[in-house]
C-alpha cells in the first residue's frame, strides 16, 4: 500500500465551506462586531453558522482573506471602518503627546516630569505604529521613517565650543612647527 503525503481526507477543508464561513464573517465585521464577538454568535446554534463555531483567530484570517479577494464595495465600508478606528487611536496618541509635552515644559505641575525627548519619542512610536497599521489596511507600501532624539544641552554646546577651540589651537601649533622645520 502506498503512502501519500498530505492530510487525511477526513481532515481537507471543504473550500466552499470555508468561503461561505468568509462571507458571514465579513459581514458581521462589516457590522461593527468584535471578533471575540463574531466567535459567539458563530457558536450559537441559531447562528449564521449553523452552530459551527469560528475561533476569534480564525476569524481575524477569515475576514483578512475575504477582504483581500473580493472586489465589492463592502470592502471599502470595512477599510473605512478600521480607518476610522485607527484615527481614533491617532488622535490618543496625538493628545498623549500634548500632555507629555506639557510635563517636560513643566506648564503641568501635579504631573511626574518628562523629558522633551521622551515626549516626542512617545508621540512618535504611537503615531508611526498607526500610520503602518492604516497602509497595510489600505494595501499601500510606506517606507518606515526611524527618528533619533538627542537632547542638547547648555553644558553640552559649552563642550563642544571648548573642543572646537582646542583643535584650532593644536592645528595652528602644528602649522607653526611645520613651518619651523622647513626653515
Amino acid at each position: 500500500m502506498a503512502m501519500t503525503a498530505g492530510p487525511s481526507p477526513s481532515r481537507r477543508r471543504n473550500v466552499a465551506i470555508t468561503a461561505e464561513q468568509a462571507a458571514v464573517v465579513f459581514d458581521l465585521k462589516l457590522q461593527g462586531l468584535s471578533y471575540r464577538a463574531i466567535e459567539a454568535i458563530t457558536a450559537a446554534p441559531d447562528g449564521p453558522t449553523g452552530g459551527v463555531r469560528i475561533a476569534a483567530s480564525s476569524v481575524c484570517q477569515l475576514i483578512k482573506a475575504e477582504a483581500a479577494r473580493r472586489v465589492d464595495p463592502r470592502v471599502d465600508e470595512w477599510r473605512a471602518i478600521q480607518i476610522e478606528r485607527l484615527e481614533g487611536v491617532l488622535r490618543d496618541h496625538k493628545a498623549l503627546r500634548d500632555a507629555h509635552w506639557d510635563r517636560a515644559m513643566g506648564t503641568d505641575e501635579k504631573a511626574p516630569e518628562v523629558t522633551a525627548a521622551l515626549a516626542v519619542d512617545r508621540a512618535l512610536n504611537g503615531i508611526s505604529r498607526t500610520v503602518e497599521q492604516e497602509s497595510k489596511i489600505l494595501g499601500i507600501h510606506v517606507t518606515k521613517i526611524e527618528a533619533q532624539v538627542t537632547e542638547v544641552t547648555q553644558q553640552d554646546l559649552e563642550m563642544q565650543e571648548i573642543i572646537a577651540e582646542a583643535k584650532a589651537k593644536v592645528a595652528a601649533e602644528e602649522a607653526a612647527l611645520r613651518g619651523e622645520a622647513r626653515e
